[in-house]
């Protein structure tokens, strides 16, 4: 079975790069983050032109979730159970469902903007949430595996630089200490391997040559359970899907699973 995770940056923009790569790849299942439409709006069609079934908690702002899968979409769970309201609602972050047997989650955790921003503070009760939510699954048997923009670098080396994130988001050690709470319930960090460099870097921005430079950040994971780290033959960053014109500023992370 092949898993994927991809910040696709807005489907309607990635629509047409989303649909060769599913076709090229031959990926069973597939978590996206940042969706940037509605449920309504969501390529179903399309997507199921080419065998998959699609799971969505999306509201057409600037984030939103889904699950693809060609294996079956069985007990699906949108929202973060138990998780906290920011300005009012809880917003569209997580969608979780059973595919050919692996239980999986798609996750875009929050961003926090600023350290001393209201954003941080929930980000930080959201990994509670999660880490929470996911408990039961991560201690049973099943192969499980949450996935996704995680907005977070889990070490220094997960950074181009570390000095150019100084005191900023995502690397702060109350992030980095949740990130390890909720790994140490249970989960495994599946590092991928790099197509190119030694840094398995999933995000570049847009900005300043970053890419070209491999100006990059892992914040794109995959983390599983006992059962689902042992079924792990590969795993690698598609870094080519990031490479020309119309592309996210993420690339796809791939996993090959031996069920």
């Amino acid at each position: 079975m092949r898993i994927a995770t991809w910040n696709v940056n807005s489907i309607t923009a990635r629509l047409p790069r989303l649909l060769a790569w599913l076709e090229t790849t031959e990926t069973d299942v597939l978590c996206i983050q940042e969706t940037k439409c509605s449920a309504e709006q969501f390529p179903h069609d399309e997507l199921r032109e080419l065998g998959y079934e699609s799971a969505v908690n999306a509201t057409g702002r600037w984030n939103g979730v889904a699950l693809l899968s060609r294996v079956g979409l069985d007990d699906v769970v949108s929202g973060l159970p138990g998780g906290p309201e920011y300005e009012g609602v809880q917003e569209p972050r997580a969608v979780s469902a059973t595919c050919g047997g692996v239980r999986v989650w798609s996750v875009y955790v929050p961003n926090g903007r600023e350290v001393d921003h209201e954003h941080y503070a929930y980000k930080l009760r959201w990994f509670e949430a999660l880490k929470a939510a996911v408990a039961d699954d991560v201690a049973g048997a099943r192969p499980f595996a949450v996935l996704g923009d995680f907005n977070v670098a889990p070490t220094d080396e997960d950074v181009w630089d570390p000095a150019v994130f100084e005191g900023a988001t995502h690397v702060t050690p109350a992030e980095r200490a949740a990130l390890t709470a909720l790994r140490e319930a249970g989960l495994s960090d599946v590092v991928p391997r790099p197509l190119k460099y030694d840094r398995p870097y999933t995000f570049w921005d847009y900005r300043a040559l970053a890419f070209p430079k491999n100006k990059g950040m892992r914040i794109d994971l995959v983390y599983g359970n006992e059962s689902f780290a042992k079924a792990v033959k590969d795993s690698y960053v598609d870094r080519e899907e990031r490479k020309g014109k119309g592309a996210s500023d993420h690339a796809p992370v791939v996993v090959d699973l031996e069920i």
